[in-house]
């Protein structure tokens, strides 16, 4: 398993940084709400991108190593955890029902992403992608009830399937912490430069109040 988290994670950043010339800065107003998958993530400290790297360079990055962990927590489920296994198959087969998944087989980049954007006071929207999704879940009927010996059941393997779940996120971690070197370089080379034109444009951009040129008398 070491072994094969260690290739999937090394094969996860060289995708990135095979993504990274391609990232521009988003022109677009910023969202309010942190990204829970982002926010804090232990993933993005061991790789070394801290809170003054651009989002989108984060997300991209976390999102690919969130699918290896996702991968083999699947795999752990699928072997020792029936339960649990059977219910996510029903909700497998419950989402596949749904004929508009706008979230689904989005490129890393953007999955996990919010789907519209926040709304503009006093501007609402005539509908949402989110919102379209939400009204075609409530159409398909909902799972059947489970026993409360069912639900303590299912409680205690989901508990098993979130402590695997923190035994390989701890192991990417310390895999991802010999790549920090070489992520850094890649954003020393494509981010830094274009947050540094985009601060140079804004510094041209912005009136200059107490310009001394402004007080002085106008040669005659």
């Amino acid at each position: 398993m070491e072994r094969s988290l260690e290739s999937q994670v090394g094969q996860a950043v060289d995708a990135w940084l095979r993504w990274l010339p391609r990232w521009e800065p988003a022109n677009h107003r910023g969202r309010v709400a942190p990204c829970r998958r982002c926010f804090g993530s232990p993933v993005l400290s061991a790789a070394g991108l801290g809170a003054d790297v651009p989002h989108g360079v984060q997300h991209g990055l976390s999102t690919r190593v969130k699918g290896i962990i996702d991968h083999a927590v699947a795999d752990y489920t699928s072997r020792n955890l029936p339960m649990l296994q059977a219910e996510l198959d029903q909700q497998a087969e419950r989402n596949r029902r749904r004929s508009y998944r706008p979230a689904e087989g989005l490129e890393p980049e953007f999955e996990g992403m919010p789907l519209d954007p926040d709304p503009e006071p006093g501007s609402p929207f005539l509908f949402t992608l989110s919102g379209l999704a939400a009204e075609e879940d409530a159409a398909i009927p909902a799972l059947p009830p489970l026993s409360d010996a069912a639900k303590a059941a299912l409680r205690q393997e989901v508990g098993l399937a979130d402590d695997y779940a923190n035994m390989i996120g701890r192991e990417v971690c310390s895999i991802l912490l010999h790549h920090r070197l070489r992520i850094q370089a890649a954003v020393a080379e494509y981010v830094e430069p274009q947050i540094a034109a985009l601060l140079d444009e804004l510094t041209r951009s912005l009136d200059a109040p107490f310009d001394p040129r402004e007080s002085e008398p106008p040669a005659s």
